[in-house]
């Protein structure tokens, strides 16, 4: 090895024995024990992606579409059950994540982290998934990963020792304070332990010492999304059609490298919760939108760069076994190496002249002289002009070019041999296009080597088929394309040629790398620049196409005529704007009105600006103020089409239950449609004991529903809010009926439209006598239950108090007026008490 001593870094594999719920990919004969775990499921999973480098396009349109992560999980056990470790590592991208955290009987972090990873395969320790003695968090794991493949390692292969010598063997000396953060940590370096030498096996190939990123990441540096609330927001997945690009990713991301798309999407599933490193971002994008230049420097700049990590992920593995394929992905990579470091002098150009503090480090991080280092060390062996380009057959002719002249005498033979048969290949078919006097040209592709194609309509040829010599004939429309038994043995002769260059050539480069190796690991630091940089563009660019604001960070949630961002992009014409104003006094509000009134939207609009506003984005509002929500919980109903049934009201029960076991005081609940799938009895009796729950949690909720009853809470909870969704009855031409259109606009109080299923009823063809009978006993039990829950003067007086006490309060932690304008508003509270304030009696006036 060029690297240094393999053996130092691998154990014999034939040590190890694997389990797979399918047939373990890659894996030699020594692997044993192919049989299915307890998971009832047959088909998984079958493909891992090979060592080798494939460019993608710039555009990460397809940066998910294969899944390259593989998780090691691994939970305490006796009075250590719960506290649970993970390890991942991304095929495409040398780093280690390891968490520990401890997770109640939902294992609901365990399930939101797995999801955000999208992990290719899953490994678990054996006795987790005994047949008929699975653990319950295994369970819960292949419930919801049905399509991933689980494999078990034995349960001495997570070992908490062997974890931290691996990291000390494998971590960057960047990242080494990492061992600080997990050397308590037994769970994350056991499952550590597992996955490395898992990844050893599978991959034929080693990470090299001293070569990857390792970080330790909690579950406190990040707002927590469950699954289903991610699924309900449509955030990366849209519900109708998972091709569909209108989602939050879908409208956030202008992202022109697959390390930001990746980065974009990491952060709308987890979003942070540090103010100050939200504002940090929010400066950037705020000095990117004011200044033209930079934005447009920045972003030319930026398109250039390919996948930087996936780069890395290569350069520091060392293959097992020195093939054709290994040679020509290390020359490769080399080749995308030189096109990388050419980027860092006009990104630093570009970023010269900025402002603001984050990308002023990022300018001094690309000072870094290991740039310059590595480029100058690789220029004195591979040519100046050689560099990244599109196409197959002209990368193959930069890769055989890539070293200089003069360096390997042997190389230079070979490459003249290589050159000659081309030019053979070229003549040779300029021959057989004047021999048969047909339109032939040169064509190439990485499957068939060269070929012939022509464009002739098949009339002008004898008898309308091409001469018997050409073989393997294919058509489309008019262009045929085909060989000869000459060409084939030319193509071959040119592979062995190749081969003879590539080995030379991985040589030279090998021992390039060797040189360079011990400075590579800058790169690290540039490709988090360049996906940081990439994500902040794409915010930019995302607010040049709408009237987007910047958010502000109190203890109030304040959206000023805020609006859908998704459903801006589907609609034809901007949707309407609505305001929503929460705070510690008046932290859940109850939302009421008929079906497509816009109440599921407008619920799902105020959780969407929350999340861009918590990962640095721009918000779509006038003005917006937000609390930091460590979670975020939704449970949305379908507002038309309630299937009422025993599965959807056990669904819902599940739904809210685990809200109510995950949230605090930081949360921000969205509830939707609760109790819809049981009697109208038992459906308001749930929804008023859970509001009551969430009441007491102080989270900032938000609650619509068709229970009109539920309004009347207010009358208890002086921090309750009803809001409803105003709609107008406008009368046909003939004026025989009365149709209702709807005005999507938020109005305070609850709705007016109490009996909007008898007005349904009307324009059925129920008989009249019936929907008489409805309304005269509908408008009986209303009046009852008004009686009962109507507020007394004592408790309009409490309530009033204690708004203005919460006025008070929020005025004194967050107020910047000045003496003057404070002593108009403060007599404006006092106005507006008066107002909610029943007439005093003669007593209190002279209290």
């Amino acid at each position: 090895s060029y690297f240094g001593d393999k053996s130092s870094c691998v154990e014999n594999a034939s040590t190890l024995n694997f389990t797979s719920s399918s047939s373990v990919r890659g894996l030699n004969s020594t692997c044993i024990g192919k049989t299915p775990l307890s998971s009832s499921r047959s088909v998984c999973r079958s493909r891992t992606p090979l060592m080798g480098y494939s460019v993608t396009s710039s555009s990460a349109v397809s940066a998910h579409s294969v899944a390259s992560v593989i998780v090691a999980v691994v939970e305490g056990r006796g009075f250590a059950r719960g506290e649970v470790g993970m390890a991942s590592i991304d095929l495409k991208n040398p780093e280690v994540i390891l968490s520990q955290f401890a997770d109640n009987t939902t294992y609901a972090k365990v399930i939101t982290k797995l999801k955000i990873l999208t992990p290719l395969e899953i490994i678990m320790s054996n006795t987790a998934c005994d047949v008929g003695n699975a653990t319950k968090l295994f369970s819960l794991i292949t419930e919801h990963f049905k399509n991933v493949t689980f494999t078990t390692v034995q349960r001495k292969y997570f070992n908490e020792t062997k974890g931290l010598e691996y990291i000390e063997q494998l971590c960057a000396s960047e990242f080494s304070t990492v061992f600080m953060e997990v050397q308590s940590k037994y769970y994350c370096l056991a499952a550590a332990a597992a996955l490395l030498k898992y990844v050893e096996f599978i991959q034929n190939s080693v990470y090299a010492p001293k070569s990857l990123k390792v970080r330790f990441q909690g579950s406190e540096k990040t707002a927590m999304i469950d699954s289903s609330s991610a699924q309900n927001l449509e955030l990366v997945i849209n519900n109708r059609d998972s091709r569909n690009g209108h989602t939050l990713f879908g409208v956030l991301n202008y992202t022109k490298t697959p390390g930001g798309s990746r980065r974009l999407r990491s952060n709308i599933l987890e979003p942070l919760v540090d103010a100050e490193t939200i504002n940090t971002r929010l400066d950037c994008v705020q000095e990117l939108l004011q200044d033209e230049e930079l934005f447009f420097g920045l972003q030319a700049v930026i398109s250039k760069f390919l996948d930087t990590e996936q780069l890395l992920s290569v350069l520091v593995q060392i293959p097992k076994q020195d093939t054709v394929k290994a040679a020509e992905s290390k020359i490769t990579n080399l080749i995308y190496l030189k096109h990388t470091l050419e980027l860092v002098e006009p990104l630093k150009a570009a970023l010269r002249s900025c402002n603001t503090p984050l990308l002023k480090a990022y300018y001094s991080s690309l000072e870094d002289t290991r740039f310059g280092i590595i480029l100058e060390k690789i220029t004195t062996v591979i040519n100046d002009d050689t560099r990244y380009t599109k196409g197959c057959l002209s990368m193959r002719t930069q890769k055989c070019y890539a070293v200089k002249p003069n360096i390997n005498e042997f190389l230079d033979i070979a490459r003249r041999t290589y050159t000659e048969i081309v030019d053979d290949i070229a003549g040779m078919i300029t021959q057989l296009a004047e021999k048969y006097n047909l339109p032939m040209k040169t064509s190439f592709s990485s499957t068939r080597g060269f070929f012939i194609q022509m464009n002739v309509d098949c009339s002008t040829l004898p008898s309308g088929q091409l001469p018997s010599e050409f073989t393997k004939i294919t058509k489309m429309k008019n262009t045929y394309s085909f060989t000869s038994a000459d060409l084939i043995k030319m193509n071959e002769r040119c592979q062995e040629s190749l081969r003879e260059i590539y080995h030379m050539t991985y040589l030279i480069v090998c021992k390039l790398l060797n040189e360079i190796y011990e400075h590579i690991h800058c790169l690290y630091k540039l490709s988090d620049i360049v996906s940081m940089l990439d994500m902040l563009l794409s915010f930019a660019h995302a607010c040049t196409l709408s009237d987007y604001v910047r958010p502000e960070f109190t203890d109030t949630l304040a959206i000023k005529q805020g609006w859908h961002p998704i459903l801006e992009k589907i609609a034809m014409e901007k949707p309407v704007s609505n305001n929503t104003y929460l705070t510690e006094g008046n932290n859940f509000v109850i939302i009421t009105g008929p079906n497509m009134s816009g109440k599921s939207t407008y619920l799902k609009q105020i959780a969407l600006c929350q999340i861009m506003a918590q990962i640095g984005s721009y918000v779509p509002a006038e003005y917006c103020s937000f609390r930091i929500a460590e979670q975020i919980f939704t449970r949305i109903g379908m507002d038309d089409d309630i299937e009422t049934n025993a599965s959807t009201f056990m669904k819902e029960m599940k739904e809210i239950t685990y809200i109510m076991q995950n949230a605090n005081d930081k949360s921000l609940i969205i509830i939707d449609e609760l109790g819809r799938g049981t009697s109208a009895e038992e459906g308001i009796g749930i929804c008023y004991a859970a509001c009551e729950y969430l009441l007491n949690l102080k989270a900032f909720t938000l609650f619509a529903t068709h229970f009109l009853e539920l309004c009347h809470i207010d009358a208890l909870y002086p921090n309750v809010e009803n809001y409803h969704f105003e709609v107008q009855h406008v009368r046909s031409s003939a004026g025989n009926k009365e149709k209702i259109a709807y005005t999507y606009m938020l109005s305070k109080g609850y709705t007016e439209e109490k009996n909007y299923g008898l007005k349904a009823a009307e324009v059925s063809s129920l008989p009249s006598a019936v929907i008489l009978d409805a309304k005269e006993i509908t408008n009986h039990i209303a009046k009852q239950i008004l009686h009962r829950q109507k507020s007394t003067p004592e408790m309009m007086k409490q309530r009033a108090v204690y708004h203005l006490a919460m006025r008070l309060v929020q005025t004194a932690r967050n107020s910047r007026l000045d003496p003057d304008s404070l002593r108009i508003y403060l007599k404006g509270l006092k106005k507006k008490y008066e107002a909610s304030c029943p007439a005093p009696r003669q007593n209190d006036e002279q209290q």
